[in-house]
C-alpha cells in the first residue's frame, strides 16, 4: 500500500495505475453504479488528480488486506474531506476501491468537476483498454 500512497503523493498517475489489478472495481462518492477494470479505474483516478488541489493524506489505517487513507483536497475552492478504502488481492494490488467523501457541498462541488472531466476519462479508458 505504501507503493500506492506513494504515487498519488507524487502525483504519479502510471505508479498509481501500476498498484491496481485487471479486475479491480471502482466505487465512486458520486456515481451509484460501480465502475469495473483498470483502464477506466485508472483514468478515473487522472480525472481526479484533476480536479484536487492540494491533496494531502493525513492517516492510514490497515487491518490485513484492508486499507483506510484519510485525506483532505480543495476541489473548486471547497474543503473536502474523504477516505480511501482499499482491498488488497493475493498479488499485493488493488482489487477494491471505495471513496466516501464529505462534507455535501464539497462532494457536489467534486461531481460537478467529475462531471466535467468524463468525456476525457471514458476517451483515455477506451485508448488503454485497446492497447
Amino acid at each position: 500500500m505504501n507503493a500506492f500512497r506513494k504515487a498519488v503523493e507524487a502525483r504519479d498517475t502510471d505508479a498509481m495505475a501500476a498498484c491496481l489489478a485487471d479486475t479491480v472495481v471502482f466505487t465512486s462518492p458520486v456515481a451509484f453504479a460501480p465502475y469495473p477494470g483498470k483502464p477506466l479505474t485508472a483514468a478515473i483516478l487522472r480525472g481526479v488528480m484533476r480536479v484536487f488541489e492540494n491533496f494531502r493524506y493525513e492517516r492510514e489505517i490497515i487491518d490485513g488486506q484492508n486499507h483506510a487513507l484519510v485525506f483532505r483536497a480543495e476541489v473548486n475552492g471547497k474543503e473536502i474531506q474523504g477516505c480511501d478504502f482499499l482491498h488488497l488481492d493475493a498479488d499485493g494490488l488493488i482489487d477494491e476501491f471505495t471513496v466516501m467523501v464529505r462534507p455535501l457541498s464539497a462532494a457536489q462541488a467534486l461531481s460537478e468537476a467529475m462531471a466535467a472531466q468524463f468525456e476525457q476519462i471514458k476517451a483515455e479508458a477506451l485508448e488503454a483498454f485497446n492497447s
